[in-house]
This record gives C-alpha cells, sequence and structure tokens, in this order.
C-alpha cells in the first residue's frame, strides 16, 4: 500500500482508483445520487488550465437532474499552492469550487 505525502491511503472503488478513502467515500455517494435519479453523471479529475503552463485538477464535476452543475474537490488538508490555484480558477473561470 503506498501513502500519499499527507498520510492519504489510496483507495480502489469499482475498479477505479482514488487518491483517498475520503474522495472514494465521496464518489459512493455520488453513484447512490445517480441511482436515485438525481444526480445525472459526473466527471472525474477535470484538469482546468492555468497561465504559466499551471494544470488545476478538480476531483468531481457534477451534474444535477435540477440543472445544478457543481465543482467539488474533496480535501483532507489545503496547502498553499492548492488555495492559490483555486482562487485563480474561480477567478478566471466562472465557477465556484466547493470543497467537502
Amino acid at each position: 500500500m503506498i501513502r500519499h505525502k499527507f498520510n492519504a491511503i489510496r483507495t480502489e472503488v469499482d475498479g477505479i482508483k482514488f487518491s483517498s478513502k475520503r474522495e472514494a467515500k465521496y464518489w459512493q455517494e455520488l453513484e447512490l445520487g445517480k441511482k436515485s435519479g438525481k444526480l445525472l453523471f459526473a466527471l472525474r479529475q477535470v484538469p482546468f488550465h492555468l497561465p504559466g503552463g499551471v494544470r488545476y485538477v478538480l476531483d468531481f464535476m457534477e451534474f444535477w437532474a435540477d440543472g445544478t452543475v457543481r465543482m467539488v474537490d474533496v480535501k483532507g488538508f489545503k496547502t498553499q499552492v492548492y488555495t492559490a490555484k483555486k482562487k485563480m480558477v474561480e477567478a478566471l473561470y466562472p465557477v465556484e469550487i466547493i470543497e467537502v
């Protein structure tokens, strides 16, 4: 078992590899939303390209049946780099990133 630098334990669910148990658990919650019909679909690891060749990778982009689109990042630990990139994405793109 390989540990992440912030002690997150990489986890596999339904053949999909996640960076942490928390992220895998959130995915399972999204799957329940799909089964109920409330969630249409979700994309994983969505890249945002920033100036200077920098990339921000969003954990989940969710498309809900009521027309809501949510940008979600599952965070256990917020680094200064993460905070700076998140602010840059929100300044450059018409999105708000929700942290869970």
